[in-house]
C-alpha cells in the first residue's frame, strides 16, 4: 500500500532540506515542493496566516512512522503537519517505481 503524505514548512530551505533527507534516506521515491501555499490556521488561540511551501511526499505506508520521525526532528515547527492518505489507486507502473525506491520497513 502506498500514501501521499502532507507536510507544510515555513520556507523554501527548510521545505528542500526535508524532501532532500526523505528522498536520500530511501523513505519515499519522490517528494514535490509546491511554493506560495497561504495557510491560515488556529494557534494558542490566535488565527494566524502564513505563507508556507507544502510537501507531497509519495511513499509506502510502512514507512509512515520513519517520515514522521524525520519531519518531527529537522522541522522547525513545535507541531509540524504531517497527514497522510491511503493510495486506493494509481498508475501501476509508477506505484511500483515508488515502491523500488522506499527502502523496505
Amino acid at each position: 500500500m502506498y500514501h501521499l503524505i502532507f507536510c507544510t514548512c515555513p520556507n523554501a530551505e527548510t521545505a528542500r532540506a526535508i524532501a532532500h533527507h526523505l528522498v536520500t534516506q530511501q523513505l519515499a521515491a519522490c517528494v514535490n515542493v509546491l511554493p506560495g501555499v497561504t495557510s491560515i490556521y488556529r494557534w494558542q488561540s490566535q488565527v494566524e496566516t502564513a505563507e508556507e511551501h507544502l510537501l507531497i511526499i509519495k511513499s509506502r505506508q510502512a514507512a509512515y512512522d520513519a517520515i514522521e520521525a524525520a519531519i518531527e526532528q529537522l522541522h522547525p515547527y513545535d507541531v509540524p503537519e504531517v497527514i497522510a492518505v491511503t493510495l486506493d489507486r494509481g498508475s501501476e507502473d509508477y506505484l511500483q517505481w515508488v515502491g523500488s525506491c522506499v527502502a523496505a520497513r
